[in-house]
């Protein structure tokens, strides 16, 4: 083993040390926000935001950074917080979220959504992983490198990205000089499996539209008109089913799908035990699975709006309408796939019956480059931290509106996707967690790349 070897070792066993020692404090920071119902869609609980977005200033404060709590055209809190690079060092941009998702029916949980709590090594709670555990992450590196930090960085925590970044442009606009960096690090997405870590390289981009479907002026009495007069349900479910074909792939001429090489492939038998399928339901679409999550578009029907069966009458019912999600595959457009779309629910309206198409969140995908320096850096970093796995670099499924916005803003600097989540995280949905095992080791990560990004060869 050589000296650098050595140093490189003895830099990996300091670090893992303070993360370790560190972890009680951290936890207790993470449940702390976990605890502020923190959801940005839902306008009763923007005073938790702002509660939210308070304490996340407070902690960057505590660990020397400049931090303020910021917000653009009206918009929802966020928090930058700034700590000056070194002379002649680089700086990188830490990205999370501190906004969560709505909890659903809270009957769907198995625990208060809201308090955290730790089952079998994952700790439960909406938030804990989707990303206020990406906040700690980032965290977890400043204070494990402490004064030996050899990068200046900052530290951006969105309160908007559940609702998708709407006033994030112009915060990155108005910030654009307090935000410049050589490298971003977007804590926000998942890894390959519990054990493996991933570097995510390309993402789908999103399109939301309600659609609202009317064929009469009021309801009417389903025996005197039925059998005539179309209702506006039974209109608005054709129109819907005619989104997918027979198979459940997507039916929407004009948006973009794609078949690429991926270095691993999901096993069917693992993304049916991920996905909790119940037993006999298909898979949809054609083609790898890993194509059918990254590369190519999906449509979900997220929502609709009629009465509902406990209250319904026997009628025909005049409007209707629904929510419709459509994941772009990289190097697709929002704006042209929403006119797709719309054009395709136009031209499948049965009975001329009126329709109105809504548009709502617009985000584009996002492709990088794998092969630079910082993401080599990144997956030796992983390497380190999980030394007996091999990293890999996946695609996912999902969105986040930032990646692109500020690919955009800051085209030189080298953007790294990493994250805190598996398959079994159930982000969005009920029984939130976090596997605390890769969320120890995603800490150790963060703080190795640091250090290497810095070019440091020891730790004090």
């Amino acid at each position: 083993m050589t000296a650098h070897d050595d140093r490189d070792v003895a830099v990996l066993e300091t670090l893992a040390d303070r993360i370790d020692a560190g972890t009680p404090a951290l936890m207790t920071d993470l449940e702390h926000l976990v605890r502020i119902p923190s959801v940005s869609s839902l306008p009763r609980h923007h005073h938790d935001v702002e509660r939210s977005a308070t304490e996340v200033a407070r902690l960057l404060t505590a660990e020397g950074l400049d931090a303020a709590v910021v917000r653009a055209d009206g918009g929802l809190p966020s928090v930058i917080g700034h700590r000056p690079a070194p002379p002649g060092a680089s700086t990188v941009l830490l990205y999370a979220h501190h906004d969560v998702q709505p909890t659903g029916d809270p009957d769907g949980w198995t625990g208060a959504p809201f308090e955290p709590v730790e089952r079998d090594g994952r700790l439960y709670g909406r938030g804990a992983a989707d990303d206020k555990a990406g906040l700690a992450v980032h965290l977890a590196a400043i204070r494990a490198l402490g004064p030996d930090l050899p990068v200046g960085v900052i530290v951006l925590v969105e309160g908007e990205e559940e609702i998708g970044s709407p006033t994030l442009p112009a915060l990155l606009a108005e910030h654009r000089d307090r935000l410049a960096a050589d490298v971003v690090v977007i804590a926000d997405a998942l890894n390959w499996e519990v054990g493996t870590p991933a570097l995510t390289v390309s993402l789908r981009g999103l399109v939301e539209v309600t659609v609202e479907v009317a064929t009469l002026e009021h309801p009417l009495h389903s025996g005197a008109f039925g059998g005539v007069v179309p209702d506006a349900l039974a209109v608005l479910v054709r129109m819907l089913a005619g989104l997918h074909d027979d198979t459940g792939a997507v039916a929407v001429p004009g948006l973009v799908a794609r078949s690429v090489s991926s270095p691993v492939e999901y096993d069917e038998q693992q993304l049916r035990a991920d996905a909790a399928l119940l037993p006999g339901v298909g898979l949809t679409g054609a083609g790898s699975l890993t194509d059918r999550l990254w590369h190519q578009p999906s449509v979900t029907v997220t929502g609709i709006d009629c009465p509902s069966v406990a209250e319904a009458p026997n009628a025909l019912a005049a409007t209707a309408r629904a929510k419709i999600s459509v994941r772009l595959a990289p190097g697709d457009d929002p704006d042209r796939a929403l006119h797709a779309l719309t054009e395709h629910l136009r031209a499948t309206t049965p009975h001329g019956a009126h329709v109105r198409v809504v548009p709502g969140i617009r985000a584009h995908p996002f492709e990088a480059d794998p092969t630079g320096p910082a993401h080599r850096l990144a997956l030796e970093a992983f390497r380190a931290a999980w030394p007996e796995s091999t990293p890999v670099a996946i695609g996912v499924g999902g969105t986040i509106p930032l990646v692109h916005l500020l690919s955009s803003v800051f085209p030189h600097a080298a953007v790294l996707v990493t994250g805190v989540e598996d398959p079994d995280t159930r982000a969005h949905g009920y029984d939130e967690s976090l596997h605390l095992g890769d969320f120890r080791n995603a800490c150790l990560a963060e703080a190795l790349l640091l250090q290497r990004l810095g070019g440091s060869s020891s730790v004090g």
